[in-house]
């Protein structure tokens, strides 16, 4: 069997662990032969291949971002579908294993009914995939954040200041609740939750009164009481989805205005994507790549691998895009005790 891959959407810290797991169980296990798609989709329907023997993987599960490289290229677009299973043809691939978030595997389950043969690795720091318990690259992001707010913290120490930190996630909220609780955030603020500004600032005020400085941890996607969408000024990518970003900019003009306080903001942005990924995303990625290679080799085309409890089990492609998996009410409550 031939098979090929690919890593599509935002990079991601896990994915050289999920390529080399896969060509080596490919290998090892299965008598598959891999070849590489480059970036994404567009190497598919450009036909920028390269051969992926086990030699090619050596040493890369440590290494963050992907060799292989990736874009948003959208297979869908101006009826190139067609051009996936005729690329696939073309090199003798018989089937696919694509590596990706919402939009990757939203195209794959179309691709997948038109009768290309694919599996699912689902891919995010965002772990807003449903149908699996984590997705590799949010326990990178998470510690990332955390020690970047872990530095942020003391020079507002310092300087008696306000510190909001604005860290990613798309529409959930799972980095900022995580990451606000690690660093001991004085308020989170996440999509799920709407909150008024004059309850973030009285959190704001409470932590100044007390002689520390406010740490505020806010989600891309964190839309104030009052307002009928998230902050995205800079329009839509490739998916038609909003380009996420500047709440934190916003927060710092308003929480000062609201205070008196002196507020300063940063924006972690795609600093939580790059670098090694964590113990913990090495292994879990490293799993889901042996178990897509074995599920590729069982013919359990058109399911993605999932993570559940601690076993890796197959679910359809559709399971993955049913329901955003957001951060639950309870969640938010219990972090909201810490608040102030």
């Amino acid at each position: 069997m031939r098979l090929g891959i690919l890593t599509s959407g935002g990079d991601c810290p896990g994915l050289n662990a999920v390529i080399r797991g896969a060509v080596l169980a490919g290998a090892l296990a299965y008598d598959v032969e891999f070849v590489g798609f480059r970036d994404g989709w567009r190497g598919v329907l450009d036909d920028d291949v390269v051969p992926l023997p086990r030699a090619a993987v050596r040493g890369i599960a440590g290494l963050g971002g992907t060799m292989l490289g990736t874009s948003r290229t959208n297979p869908l677009r101006d009826g190139a579908s067609g051009a996936v299973a005729e690329s696939l043809r073309r090199h003798q691939v018989d089937g696919l294993i694509a590596i990706g978030g919402e939009g990757t595997l939203a195209a794959a389950q179309i691709l997948s009914e038109q009768g290309v043969k694919i599996i699912g690795v689902p891919k995010t720091i965002d772990n807003d995939l449903g149908a699996t318990d984590y997705t590799f690259g949010f326990d990178t992001a998470v510690q990332t954040a955390t020690e970047a707010i872990d530095r942020l913290r003391t020079t507002g120490e310092s300087n008696h200041r306000c510190m909001i930190v604005e860290v990613m996630g798309r529409n959930a909220g799972w980095i900022a609740l995580h990451a606000g609780m690690a660093s001991g955030a004085h308020a989170i603020l996440i999509p799920e939750h709407s909150l008024s500004l004059e309850q973030v600032a009285a959190w704001v005020n409470s932590a100044y009164y007390r002689g520390r400085a406010p740490l505020v941890v806010v989600a891309e996607a964190f839309v104030p009481a009052g307002q009928a969408a998230p902050y995205s000024p800079r329009g839509l990518d490739t998916f038609g989805r909003p380009r996420l970003g500047g709440i934190g900019m916003l927060l710092e003009r308003l929480i000062q205005e609201l205070t008196g306080i002196d507020t300063r903001a940063t924006v972690l942005g795609h600093i939580q994507r790059g670098g090694a990924p964590t113990a913990f995303d090495r292994v879990l990625a490293t799993r889901l790549g042996m178990a897509a290679a074995g599920s590729a080799a069982a013919g359990a085309w058109g399911t993605m691998v999932s993570l559940r409890g601690t076993d890796i089990a197959n679910v359809p492609l559709a399971a993955a895009l049913g329901t955003l998996k957001t951060v639950p009410e309870s969640r938010f409550k219990e972090a909201e005790v810490l608040f102030g």
